[in-house]
């Protein structure tokens, strides 16, 4: 599907915004740089979403307890119709990223010496402070884990061997975190079930704008502590 050349504006513009902030963008953020209504936007961005070019996901609001703001990421369809699908999804600081996961893995590592409890709310705390979706992807997929220690022995198994056993890395974080989230949901206190689920809900937009390589690293670090 063609877009008009005002539909075009807005969903450069969106790109520009996430090319810069490595960030889903909130439709009021975009409508102030254009100069439109914060509705205006939103339409126009509901109307590029059926087009399959920019992803919905929900993100928590810092500023009202228990409300989520709604902020849109742009596919590899726009990148491609822009000609920038060489910088929209690459990552700046892969070390960066990669010592975030390195941090999961202490903490998982940490359990024996924290509650479950402690390590998840940890994680939950420092999610905002992270840049690249690889780094919140990663500290999602931390809190789920650890869910699943917790989990029998099992359950445990058999989840394993379901991720290990689908094809392709982004396939494989997508089976992962549907799966957990349907074992877990009963074990999640309310406050932070809330807040996770918000989390969990933005995951998936946020797996479809990670690079081929960086999917795969990501199922990697899974795989290695689901072991």
């Amino acid at each position: 599907m063609a877009l008009s050349k005002r539909r075009l504006q807005f969903l450069d513009q969106l790109v520009d915004m996430y090319q810069q902030s490595r960030l889903p963008v909130h439709y009021e953020a975009l409508a102030k740089v254009l100069g439109v209504s914060k509705w205006t936007a939103y339409d126009m961005l509901k109307a590029i979403e059926k087009a399959g070019f920019v992803t919905r996901s929900y993100e928590t609001n810092p500023n009202v307890t228990g409300r989520s703001l709604v902020v849109f990421t742009p596919t590899e369809k726009a990148a491609a119709i822009l000609g920038k699908g060489e910088t929209l999804y690459q990552v700046d600081e892969p070390e960066e990223a990669q010592a975030g996961l390195q941090l999961i893995r202490d903490m998982l590592s940490g359990l024996q010496n924290a509650s479950a409890q402690e390590l998840i709310t940890q994680l939950l705390i420092e999610i905002p402070e992270k840049r690249s979706n690889l780094e919140i992807c990663g500290y999602i997929s931390g809190i789920l884990l650890i869910y699943t220690k917790q989990l029998e022995s099992r359950i445990h198994v058999l989840i394993r061997k379901l991720v290990q056993e689908t094809e392709g890395a982004q396939p494989r974080l997508l089976i992962f975190v549907g799966t957990v989230v349907g074992t877990i949901i009963q074990m999640m206190s309310k406050d932070v079930g809330q807040e996770l689920m918000v989390l969990v809900g933005s995951y998936t937009n946020r797996i479809h704008a990670l690079s081929q390589a960086e999917q795969m690293v990501l199922a990697d670090f899974i795989l290695e502590a689901l072991a």
